[in-house]
């Protein structure tokens, strides 16, 4: 497994490592800032270095490369498999948005037989990344494992694009399949994020929108938590996430707002809401932030003795805000755990897709610190 890692930056290139795998690369993970992702020529670029491999990737909320975080940026990690294949699919999302659909279809467009791993990118907005994941999940055999995110657009909400090999689009969702014996993927999620308030019952919801807490308007009852905040709603709202947990749950899930209704005093949200789960306010406590990007890296191994190669960090554009000039250390305390060898790469995203822990089911998560590593066994 080799992989060449490259920074551009107002179409300049800034870093290059040693290895030069051009045609020779299977798969290039492509993360950047929306307006250059929507520039074709810099795609057309990338193409030109890696002519036969399989692109994909999105637009961001900050891109992860190596130890820091960006803004503005696109990297490329170009990787060449020595016993693993991969096939790359896609899908549109259709006018009604229906999300739980084209996980279904996207499932079907891969080949099941020695499918190992799914990592997926789904555009940010309108989407309902909870019913997309169980679409996806009810396809596949339950040894599949998967992992991905929705793309971000800074804190803008205005627009997310997804790449899959030629085309960049507004409303798809881009797959990379992974297969054979060799490949060895590791994955966890973890938040940090501390609750406050009491815990209310969601008696009013559909899918992903909010209608009640309690009985009572849930987005009167956030603006009141949230004071001056609520004036810059939806933004804010990843300053303040919400906490949601039913009896079936083993760990409860983060979900956060992606949209507000004034007129139907409704909240939109990233995930489904269930009516009868117990929801709670959260905010920010800096330390478990970074300690909860600590433990995600140390629960990728499980039972898997290889080192990894690559690290892909998928990190909520709210925990960016929340860090503000801190953010590089949830990025260095990652590098802690998996040392100075370890290829790393990811972005800011709108929703994260992951198992809390290696051998769990796959969810949608928000506010979380997402980590898959990749390695290759020699045979």
């Amino acid at each position: 497994m080799k992989i060449e890692q490259i920074h551009w930056t107002n179409q300049k290139e800034l870093h290059l490592t040693n290895s030069s795998l051009g045609s020779s690369a299977d798969l290039v993970l492509i993360f950047g800032e929306r307006s250059l992702i929507k520039e074709s020529e810099n795609l057309k670029k990338i193409r030109r270095n890696y002519s036969n491999a399989q692109l994909i990737g999105c637009s961001t909320s900050g891109e992860i490369f190596n130890d820091h975080v960006f803004d503005d940026t696109i990297t490329s990690t170009a990787i060449q498999f020595e016993r693993t294949k991969v096939q790359s699919a896609f899908v549109h999302l259709s006018k009604d948005r229906n999300c739980y659909a084209a996980g279904k279809e996207l499932a079907k467009a891969l080949k099941h037989e020695g499918l190992k791993h799914v990592l997926v990118f789904s555009v940010g907005l309108d989407v309902n990344g909870s019913e997309l994941v169980k679409g996806l999940s009810e396809d596949l055999s339950s040894d599949v494992t998967i992992t991905g995110g929705l793309a971000g657009d800074k804190d803008r909400f205005k627009e997310t694009l997804v790449i899959s090999n030629d085309q960049i689009s507004s409303d798809m969702i881009a797959a990379i399949g992974f297969y054979g014996s060799n490949i060895h993927v590791g994955s966890a999620s973890l938040g940090g994020w501390d609750p406050f308030g009491p815990e209310r019952i969601v008696t009013r919801a559909k899918g992903n929108v909010l209608y009640d807490l309690d009985g009572k308007s849930a987005l009167q009852l956030y603006k009141t938590y949230l004071g001056d905040h609520a004036n810059e709603l939806p933004g804010s709202a990843l300053l303040f996430p919400l906490s949601l947990r039913t009896k079936a749950m083993n760990e409860p899930v983060v979900r956060t707002i992606l949209a507000i209704d004034e007129k139907e005093q409704s909240m939109t949200f990233a995930g489904n809401i269930q009516e009868g789960a117990f929801a709670r306010f959260m905010k920010a406590n800096f330390d478990r932030l970074i300690d909860g990007a600590i433990g995600a890296a140390e629960n990728t191994f499980g039972k898997n003795k290889l080192e990894p190669a690559l690290a892909l960090l998928i990190s909520c554009v709210g925990r960016k805000l929340v860090l503000k000039q801190r953010i590089d250390e949830e990025v260095e305390g990652v590098r802690q755990v998996f040392g100075p060898k370890i290829a790393i790469t990811g972005f800011y995203s709108y929703g994260e897709i992951s198992p809390f822990s290696v051998g769990t089911k796959c969810t949608l998560h928000n506010q979380t610190m997402t980590i898959t590593t990749f390695s290759e066994a020699n045979g």
